[in-house]
């Protein structure tokens, strides 16, 4: 490696950000700033890194999609087999973190997590593309296997099984919703004295807050 990485850094002036500059609901600031991330064409900006909590107090992160954002809460979909899915039974809080280096924000989401209705986990399935149904049912998400080709195979039974069918969800295949009771914006700005707003609910009431760097 030629470049240090204790050399690497990056100076933030796009924009600041100012009470002034916020709406007083969250999820209504999040969408601003989510339109702002599409019309910058941030690659995949619906893509969040998931936090949870294994039962051994073990923390565990990966990346996933936001697929549906409301009053609710921010929406997504899985495995109930899963590692995250095993995690998010035994500790019911988790934290979403969204990157959109080219704007030079971050949002980070805390709050407890629950699991969409069936209707809802059917509605959204029905809609994705074919090939995804069928990953849907190819994937023990996060067991051992042996090969690529060992999914390669069972992609094609169920290409064979489900030809000229709808395809069902899987009863393991589903939604959660993180019900937010903290979401931060943060913007970066020159020498590291970042921009931070944090949103803290309490009693019902979103509590807005600068925060230093």
């Amino acid at each position: 490696m030629t470049t240090s990485i204790s050399d690497l850094r990056q100076d933030y002036s796009l924009n600041g950000l100012d009470r002034q500059d916020v709406l007083d609901n969250p999820i209504s600031q999040f969408e601003v700033w989510f339109k702002a991330a599409l019309e910058a064409a941030v690659i995949e900006p619906n893509a969040m890194t998931l936090s949870t909590v294994q039962a051994n107090g073990r923390p565990r992160s990966r990346v996933v999609l936001l697929k549906e954002l409301n009053e609710t809460g921010f929406i997504f979909y899985t495995n109930y087999r899963s590692q995250k899915a095993d995690d998010m039974a035994a500790h019911s809080f988790a934290a979403l973190t969204f990157w959109w280096g080219e704007l030079e924000r971050q949002v980070r989401i805390e709050g407890h997590i629950e699991k969409v209705s069936e209707a809802e986990s059917d509605a959204y399935f029905a809609v994705r593309p074919r090939g995804s149904q069928i990953g849907a049912w190819v994937s023990d998400q996060s067991q051992v296997i042996k090969d690529r080709e060992e999914l390669l195979q069972k992609q094609k039974e169920l290409e064979t099984r489900f030809e000229n069918q709808i395809i069902p969800r899987p009863v393991y295949w589903g939604g959660y919703r993180l019900v937010p009771d903290v979401i931060e914006f943060w913007q970066g700005r020159p020498s590291r004295l970042h921009d931070r707003l944090r949103y803290r609910l309490e009693a019902k009431n979103w509590i807005i807050e600068r925060l230093s760097p």
